[in-house]
């Protein structure tokens, strides 16, 4: 996994190009050889850091709720998995 990942970011520093906008954001082309998948995480990454930049959240809290919803949504889908 940890090779696969080196590897793909490799792919992206070797074949992107990274523009500056005049509106306080970055452009970043990338090859259509880039697998597509790890792309997305690395973009859904980057959105997570810019979203809870200024939370005060602790991870504590975090994991209490993650926790609630996954219970609750058990709750209401258990009988489309368990027949």
């Amino acid at each position: 996994m940890l090779k696969s990942f080196i590897s793909f970011v490799t792919l992206i520093f070797i074949s992107m190009t990274i523009t500056h906008t005049s509106k306080n954001q970055i452009t970043i082309t990338i090859s259509s050889k880039v697998d597509s998948f790890g792309l997305q995480r690395l973009i859904d990454y980057s959105k997570y850091l810019e979203a809870t930049e200024n939370s005060k959240a602790e991870q504590s809290d975090v994991d209490k709720l993650a926790d609630e919803v996954n219970a609750s949504w058990w709750l209401k889908n258990r009988d489309r998995f368990i027949k």
